[in-house]
């Protein structure tokens, strides 16, 4: 018996769904009866490193700025959206560095939204944005992925705000240190990761699917009541 029964049938669609946060929330989906399909960077599902043969992959590189109208275009009619896709840089203290994650993590995002708001809007579906905790905190290191995900949190709440009246929900989720691939560096010393998880209340990472859950619960009609909010996945670390 599904979990989210409610998913059964509904049409997903989670952009760069094919590793770690992406990944556990399509299968989320999938595994409650959703027919999802991911987007990824690479010419075909074949070309990862884990199975995605539970979904219809689609190519989108969204540092091209038609990206998001070429894969609107594609798509067959969808009920939920979920802005997972991203990317952070080395050089973001350059004006290219800046200009390029900026493109990918925040006007990609407005991008797709916009292609995908009329069939949301007819089938009264729902758009969930994967935040981060540099949506309210500064990471100095990464200030255009910092900038991205502040802005991600206002434009959440602004298209929250507009397409209320059309029967569109529009929230965002705040993972925080989540254990992924992208993750994996700050793993692997366990002086410096005991250091970073003394400041998180639980003592300890999260995992993929916890994101992947509560994604469920905001597209769910268990959640019909809410919109423009964002909920911190974090172990309690925004306490601090």
């Amino acid at each position: 018996m599904h979990q989210w029964p409610e998913f059964a049938g509904k049409h997903v669609l989670v952009t760069g769904g094919t590793q770690g946060i992406g990944l556990a929330t399509a299968q989320a989906f999938a595994e409650n009866g959703a027919i999802v399909s991911i987007t990824g960077t690479r010419a075909s599902a074949a070309d990862y490193t884990d199975d995605l043969s539970a979904f219809t992959y689609l190519q989108a590189d969204f540092s091209r700025k038609d990206a998001a109208t070429a894969l609107a275009r594609q798509l067959r009619p969808i009920d939920i959206l979920v802005n997972n896709a991203g990317t952070a840089r080395a050089d973001e203290y350059s004006e290219e560095g800046f200009r390029a994650v900026i493109d990918v993590n925040l006007n990609a995002v407005m991008a797709m939204s916009l292609a995908c708001h009329p069939i949301l809007k007819e089938r009264q579906g729902c758009v969930v944005n994967m935040g981060s905790l540099s949506s309210f905190l500064a990471l100095r290191e990464i200030p255009a992925y910092t900038a991205s995900k502040a802005g991600l949190l206002g434009l959440t709440r602004a298209l929250a705000d507009k397409w209320a009246p059309d029967g569109i929900r529009v929230n965002m989720v705040a993972p925080g240190f989540i254990r992924t691939r992208m993750t994996e560096i700050q793993r692997t010393d366990a002086d410096y990761e005991k250091r970073l998880l003394k400041s998180v209340p639980m003592r300890r990472w999260g995992e993929p699917e916890d994101v992947g859950q509560t994604v469920l619960f905001l597209a769910s009609p268990r959640a019909g009541y809410i919109t423009g909010q964002s909920i911190a996945i974090d172990g309690g670390l925004m306490l601090r």
